[in-house]
């Protein structure tokens, strides 16, 4: 695969004609410090092959203003909606949604209960991603899950490349049944219930990927979902782009990745995490091969704002 695709020129061509010169472009990378809404509103339909997001939970964060739930969920059907318009008919949408205070009816009401139907696409199946670190609890059982909604444009043809997420732990993989295994070679399916560690911080147990940004998703959660919904050299695109795990999962999975980040100082945290992913890769190239010129003159021009 040539390292920036026909389509992916077409795309930065369409991109820079309809927003400007992003706050962050490198092949493959074009992320704008833009309200998302109002950025998606000019942008044509049937660009996008999937997305995948999580947006503020309206409970107060340092990157959001808390709104009453009425207004937040009336937001979430406005941008959800150019998401849908956006979206090619094989695409995918996954939601990354946790819980909010509705006060005076729910402590700790799951968002998606609120926003499941408000997307104008076709609901094929809700994720649970449990993790093992998070808020302690004395009088309620300590929560240690958020949801993902999948959604499709057309339930009969989508994207979904379980050969490329199997897990590969198997307790019996060599177990037969009339002399064939009856396991897959490569794995499991994953099921619908993740077990992936949450992006921990703190002096002594602070994660590896661990940036500045206050809700970082694991690398490993954004990866399985790219590889099982979108395919090489599809377009990516993520409204809240936060601490950039979509785009670094993009950049290692060759996927190009749109996304929109309001907050300057999260674009910079982007900015540095992309460029060290780029040269861990220069790097884990050059153990095994050379880099050719191309490859060098490449690197030299990147822009990372």
């Amino acid at each position: 695969m040539s390292v920036c695709p026909a389509k992916w020129h077409v795309t930065e061509e369409l991109l820079l004609a309809a927003l400007g010169r992003p706050a962050i472009h490198t092949p493959g990378v074009m992320i704008y410090r833009l309200d998302c809404l109002e950025a998606m509103q000019h942008l044509p339909s049937g660009l996008v092959d999937l997305t995948v997001t999580s947006p503020p939970y309206n409970i107060g964060k340092e990157y959001e203003a808390k709104a009453e739930v009425d207004s937040y969920v009336t937001w979430c059907a406005k941008w959800t909606g150019e998401v849908a318009r956006l979206s090619t008919t094989n695409s995918a949408f996954w939601l990354n949604v946790g819980y909010l205070l509705a006060p005076g009816r729910a402590k700790c009401l799951p968002i998606s209960y609120l926003l499941w139907d408000k997307v104008p696409m076709y609901f094929l199946q809700e994720v649970v991603w449990h993790y093992g670190a998070g808020v302690a609890s004395r009088r309620t059982f300590s929560p240690r899950n958020e949801k993902f909604l999948w959604y499709v444009h057309n339930p009969d043809a989508y994207t979904f490349n379980l050969d490329d997420v199997r897990d590969p732990d198997v307790k019996y993989p060599n177990q037969k049944k009339n002399g064939k295994l009856k396991c897959n070679p490569l794995g499991k399916n994953p099921t619908d219930v993740w077990e992936i560690p949450k992006v921990t911080s703190g002096a002594n147990r602070s994660s590896q990927e661990r940036t500045a940004h206050p809700a970082q998703f694991p690398f490993a959660v954004i990866e399985r979902i790219v590889l099982a919904c979108s395919n090489r050299t599809d377009i990516v695109l993520d409204p809240f782009m936060g601490s950039g795990t979509t785009a670094e999962v993009a950049q290692e999975t060759g996927r190009f990745v749109l996304g929109f980040e309001l907050e300057q100082k999260y674009i910079d945290i982007v900015a540095t995490r992309l460029k060290s992913a780029a040269a861990a890769r220069q790097a884990r190239k050059a153990q095994h091969v050379l880099p050719s010129f191309e490859e060098h003159a490449q690197l030299a021009t990147l822009d990372f704002g």
